[in-house]
């Protein structure tokens, strides 16, 4: 093993508090007041209204200089790829939402063309989520149950669904939601990783639970509210026996089947140009088996139904929905844009370009809102289509754009009129391409040894999520969540310092066997104002008690001109205490880890500086940010007696002037001055104090 190699540095320079480096730096005292930044953000100017628009939008900056020699081919091929992959996903994953599965296919075309244009990130692929797909399945069952559209036929002596205007309604709901999501996008940066992945886990088991009636072939009631998914669970495991043999043997195939040839997939990766579009070969092998032996009519095999060709016209969302949609439209924009921006992060960072979070939220949100016009349901991102795009020469989103046009020719295309999509193929596909998600389980152990806490959040998300549904888990997450950092607040860290000998580096004692405590100074290093934990390990945890048991060496009358201390017949003494070689000479309280204080820790330091400065022992600040600096200014820390000398830059200026001697911070002679009157005791303290020669 190669030695490191050692450097030295030598600086020679005065010990410095706040007040020598304000004067050195030539501080500022001007600052610039919040309606004069308004009214410089909103100055225009050409070149701001350029840098704007560039800024919105993206694909101005970076189409120009497209290069069709090196990204064409790659994005072509790339966008059929993730196209022909998309197809029988997002059919799939409207049935999720509960609504037809064309639409499906509508939320893979407006959605990306409105991303292309107004996105930052080359390598996502933008479409149907699976979890966001049944969480919107939800909604739209829940507001348009199938219940509502029944209706008795006294000729069959039977109840008929009207399943047209079923469906137009669940659409209106679907597209209700998307039109919320661009108000909600903003709090995804307040989401902790943990929280995110623990959440698309637990509604994955939710997806999974939700296509089981399609893989037996059976039809168990809905439940709705807490504990719904264990309702369903129990009352699928009841009526199990009735599952048509024929759809369970289909789904059991074509889970197989599908497995297998993504390891294929897999294993021959570097070999194919494009990996094989196992879903869309699944459909249609199913296709020509149905042909054949006809598996609707011999075994029962339920098909989705008759897939319209064409797009539909733009229809405005109804108004009267957003209030009964405007949670779910939260967890929603909670979910999607947690995945796209996490997702187009990853890519950014592998390729070396940067990823706007801001604007990211802005395209997204606009994708959803123009999509719901056209009737399309939520998108984000798939991982698994996403890295068919980046493995098959994806480089910009030019290959969505191919997407979005083949899945146009597509519509209206006469063949796929013909071809057949089963329930229980289309449950498989979904089964298969939910295992990026099911591997975030693999998180649980990585957190247990990087952070518990984290750990923590991730599985009681995960389990509320489960247990309360996608929607009420989500808050209750996000409560428990606030809770774990409000506990990690209320205990903050705090240590004692010692100096690692010849240098001017200080180190906690507990974590280091060669740092050094200081003789006669204790230095404390907390995240917060914790008047008690300093008490307890300076060793002198009561200064007022401390400070009766000091000897006074020496008492002296002063003369007063202060009329209404004569008239009470009041006398200013002067009194010098022996030092205590006990007690330390100075405290130097690190606070380079407090990011703010409030008024309450003012008032703390406050107390410490006074009771200890009592009985002798001078306190320090030692690496206060600039906010904290103004706080203790504004909330009257300093005053004629407390300058900003007692601030030092770092812990070492403020030990080396402990050791030289007393700081300024204190405007008098050295000694303690008390009032007493004339036929009683000492009895009041402080009206001016410093330190006592040591």
């Amino acid at each position: 093993m190669a030695e490191r190699r050692r450097m030295s540095y030598s600086v020679h320079r005065d010990v410095l508090d706040e007040v020598a480096v304000d004067e050195m730096a030539e501080k500022s005292e001007s600052k610039t007041s919040l309606c004069e930044k308004v009214r410089r953000s909103m100055r225009c100017s050409g070149a701001r209204t350029k840098s704007c628009l560039l800024g919105s939008v993206p694909v101005v900056s970076w189409l120009p200089r497209y290069s069709i020699k090196e990204n064409a081919l790659g994005d072509l091929v790339s966008g059929i790829s993730v196209g022909i992959m998309q197809l029988p996903q997002g059919m799939a994953y409207a049935l999720l939402a509960a609504v037809p599965p064309v639409f499906g296919l509508y939320s893979s075309f407006y959605p990306v063309l409105i991303y292309f244009i107004f996105g930052t990130s080359k390598h996502i692929s933008v479409g149907t989520y699976a979890v966001m797909s049944v969480m919107i399945g939800g909604v739209t069952e829940r507001l348009a149950p199938e219940s509502d559209f029944t209706t008795w036929d006294n000729v069959t002596n039977s109840s008929i669904v009207d399943i047209a205007a079923r469906d137009a309604e669940r659409i209106r709901v679907a597209v209700a939601i998307l039109l919320g999501l661009v108000q909600f996008g903003f709090v995804v940066t307040y989401l902790s990783d943990p929280l995110v992945r623990g959440y698309t886990t637990g509604a994955a088991i939710h997806v999974i639970v939700s296509q089981l009636k399609y893989t037996f072939g059976i039809n168990p009631p809905r439940y709705s509210g807490p504990l719904s998914l264990i309702y369903t669970v129990l009352e699928i495991c009841r009526i199990i026996p009735e599952t048509n043999i024929g759809t369970l043997v289909v789904s059991i195939v074509t889970i197989i089947s599908l497995i297998l040839a993504k390891e294929l997939n897999a294993y021959l990766s570097k070999k194919l140009p494009v990996p094989i579009p196992v879903e869309l070969v699944c459909v249609i092998i199913t296709t020509v088996i149905s042909w054949q032996v006809n598996l609707t009519g011999r075994y029962g095999v339920d098909v989705v139904g008759e897939i319209p060709s064409g797009l539909q016209p733009p229809v405005f969302p109804a108004a009267s929905l957003f209030g009964r949609v405007i949670g779910d439209a939260f967890a929603l924009a909670v979910v999607g844009y947690g995945i796209a921006i996490s997702l187009g992060r990853i890519f950014a960072l592998k390729y070396g370009y940067k990823v706007d979070s801001n604007q990211e939220l802005i395209a997204l949100g606009l994708s959803n809102s123009f999509g719901a016009i056209f009737q399309c349901f939520a998108i984000s991102c798939s991982m698994s289509r996403s890295l068919v795009q980046e493995s098959t020469g994806g480089r910009t989103q030019v290959g969505a754009l191919y997407s979005a046009l083949f899945h146009f020719i597509l519509l209206y295309s006469a063949l796929f009129c013909f071809i057949l999509f089963y329930s229980a193929v289309l449950a498989a596909i979904i089964y298969v391409n939910l295992h990026g998600i099911m591997k975030q389980f693999l998180d649980i152990p990585a957190l247990w040894k990087s952070n518990r806490v984290d750990m923590v959040v991730w599985v009681v998300t995960f389990i509320l999520t489960v247990l309360l549904n996608p929607d009420l888990g989500l808050a209750a997450s996000i409560g428990f969540s606030m809770l774990t950092v409000i506990f990690r607040t209320q205990l903050p860290k705090y240590s004692l310092l010692g100096q690692l000998p010849d240098t001017d580096i200080y180190k906690p004692l507990e974590d280091y066997n060669q740092v050094r405590h200081v003789p006669g100074i204790v230095i404390f290093r907390s995240s917060d104002a914790l008047g008690e934990k300093v008490r307890k390990h300076s060793g002198v945890f009561n200064p007022p008690q401390t400070f009766q048991t000091l000897k006074p060496r020496k008492i002296m009358s002063l003369p007063t001109q202060d009329k209404e201390l004569k008239q009470k017949d009041v006398a200013i003494i002067e009194v010098d205490f022996e030092p205590d070689p006990s007690l330390p000479r100075a405290i130097v309280l690190d606070l380079s880890p407090v990011n703010f204080l409030d008024t309450v820790g003012v008032k703390t330091f406050k107390s410490i500086r006074r009771d200890y400065g009592e009985i002798g022992i001078d306190v320090v600040l030692a690496g206060c940010q600039s906010g904290v600096v103004e706080t203790l200014q504004n909330g009257g820390f300093f005053n004629d007696r407390v300058t900003k000398s007692c601030l030092f830059a770092t812990v070492h200026d403020a030990v080396l002037r402990c050791q030289a001697g007393k700081t300024k911070s204190h405007r008098g002679e050295e000694n303690e001055y008390y009032t007493v009157d004339s036929d009683q005791e000492v009895c009041s303290c402080s009206v001016q104090n410093t330190a006592p020669k040591m």
